[in-house]
């Protein structure tokens, strides 16, 4: 049966297999967007980046297939069993992959379970795992001099098996790169059989591990070597892809950028965070702006948020305040999750932003205004500094001297939320109600995708914009978060993280991703200037210095 045709019997839903880069969420082609956007239910990859899922619909049923070393990974036919079934419900399926479904994805069986079950299919290709990984370590896998071929060749085969499949002496004869998936468990013995066919030991190898994620890593090394690399001092784990050939010696990427000359603090230059890993605490609604600001900075991006938020229970107040005309002076906001919580009790009383018409919009911030600019509403306030205390002394700024002197306002807050801005209302002589619109949850577990990298000491900062972020990431300990560099975005955050004994490198001198960002750079002009100062303190031979690593 053809993609997309119509099945013999009746078969409603469809099925389409997305390829995705690994590590980055740009590697993805514009239909596999598509069909993200329109599914119904996702199967996903642990090795696809989970800020792809942010194309999906809201209420898209999102399933992950297992993560080494936390859960269970989903065996093969239980993948194929539930392509099946969610598309013979009638639901579109997408099976989301970190790499090309065709090669080593196992699309031939779940394509078989399929075309069996009569269910309709598409493929769309991805970014497969090699290219993705060679690109990311600056390697070519072709080369006029060195490489007019390339070998896409498996490290494990199925077990099932009675002989190999490979040919190690083609192998070894082989003009150009070969490109080695899953090795890592069977390094010595695809490394071992390679040499015995005539593949010389010397030949280059790149180990390079998590491709474009913010934890990857770059080893080079050679054939005679490479099992020994993989085991010690610590074992690498996967996902790796290795790189064999002469092309591996090639790569230019494979420590972070240097500097030639001495930069001046906030040149063009150094105002970068280019080879810095930040990990976005946020919850994912609200992280996508700061996120692409971020990487356009060069930053990898590690997003994994700290908190979750959720709709409040609906209670007799606000379903008075939504069944009602809105008959406030001023609507409050006091954060994004406010205006979207708020948006939604409207859809659902079967109103819109009609009903501020007669309301002036007040909110904490920037970010704050711009959530509800994304439902066509203009805030009429916004205050120079963006807390609770500044809010409230603006407001009672804007109205003084208003004929009737009380006003009347609606706060629409998280539970979490201080009291400030009703008590300073208040004393003012304003008439103050209250929604709670939405609570956050802590993270009950930060998995090895997060704890690896911070316990190895490779996520550079990690941004703080609550106090309820704090209380939650302070559950993995003060060792190891001092390993990372807290960034705040306001003193109250800044607070917040004290009290739990975590030390705090930064505060955004505004609360916003603009402050947040402009204090990570700053730091980071200040490192360098520390840095051109250690290197102009070295011995004339450099070997203060030391030897550049292989290894990022």
């Amino acid at each position: 049966m053809s993609p997309l045709q119509p099945a013999r019997t009746r078969s409603p839903g469809r099925v389409i297999l997305v390829g995705a880069g690994p590590g980055s969420p740009d590697l993805i082609t514009l239909r596999g967007v598509e069909a993200l956007r329109c599914a119904d239910v996702v199967l996903y990859d642990y090795l696809a980046n989970p800020l792809l899922l942010e194309h999906c619909r809201a209420d898209a049923e999102r399933i992950c297939l297992g993560r080494h070393g936390s859960e269970r990974v989903w065996d093969q036919d239980r993948i194929n069993r539930a392509l099946v079934e969610e598309a013979s419900r009638g639901r579109i399926v997408v099976r989301l992959k970190g790499g090309d479904p065709s090669i080593f994805g196992c699309a031939a069986q779940e394509l078989a379970a399929l075309i069996g079950a009569e269910i309709p299919f598409e493929v769309v290709p991805g970014v497969t795992a090699a290219s993705a990984a060679a690109a990311d370590a600056g390697i070519p896998i072709t080369h006029r001099e060195h490489a007019s071929a390339v070998a896409f060749v498996t490290g494990r085969e199925d077990r099932g098996k009675s002989t190999s499949s490979l040919d190690y002496a083609a192998l070894a004869q082989f003009p150009g790169t070969l490109l080695l998936y899953m090795g890592t468990t069977t390094v010595e013995s695809w490394s071992t059989a390679l040499i015995a066919a005539g593949k010389p030991a010397e030949t280059p190898v790149a180990i390079v591990r998590r491709a474009s994620h913010p934890d990857a890593e770059v080893i080079t090394t050679t054939l005679a070597e490479v099992a020994q690399v993989v085991r010690t001092p610590r074992p690498i784990r996967p996902p790796v892809i290795f790189v064999i050939g002469p092309v591996a010696a090639l790569s230019e990427r494979l420590v972070a950028p240097c500097r030639t000359e001495p930069e001046e603090a906030g040149s063009a230059s150094s105002r970068s965070l280019i080879g810095r890993t930040v990990w976005v605490t946020r919850p994912e609604e609200q992280a996508r702006d700061l996120i692409d600001s971020l990487r356009q900075l060069g930053a990898r991006v590690l997003a994994r948020p700290a908190i979750r938020c959720v709709p409040a229970p609906v209670g007799d107040t606000a379903t008075r305040l939504l069944d009602e005309p809105c008959r406030f002076d001023w609507v409050v906001f006091n954060s994004a999750n406010g205006v979207l919580a708020w948006f939604a009790g409207l859809e659902r009383s079967g109103r819109d932003a009609r009903w501020f018409a007669t309301a002036k919009i007040a909110t904490v911030g920037r970010g704050t205004a711009e959530a509800l600019r994304r439902f066509g509403l203009i805030a009429d306030l916004v205050p120079d500094r963006f807390d609770a205390e500044r809010l409230a002394e603006t407001l009672i700024e804007a109205e003084h001297g208003s004929l009737g002197g009380s006003r009347r306002a609606l706060l629409i807050r998280g539970e979490q939320g201080r009291a400030t801005l009703r008590e300073r209302l208040s004393a003012a002589g304003w008439t103050v109600d209250e929604s709670i619109a939405y609570r956050t949850e802590a993270v009950a577990e930060f998995g090895p995708d997060i704890v690896a990298p911070l316990d190895a000491g490779r996520i550079d900062w990690t941004t703080v914009t609550s106090p309820s972020i704090a209380s939650s990431i302070a559950h993995l300990g003060v060792e190891r978060l001092s390993r990372t560099r807290l960034v705040a975005i306001s003193p109250l955050t800044a607070e917040a993280l004290e009290r739990h004994g975590l030390p705090v490198a930064a505060i955004a001198s505004e609360a916003s991703d603009e402050g947040l960002i402009a204090a990570m750079l700053d730091a980071t002009a200040r490192d360098a200037i520390a840095d051109d100062a250690s290197l102009d303190d070295r011995a004339p031979d450099g070997s203060a210095a030391g030897a550049p690593s292989t290894q990022r």
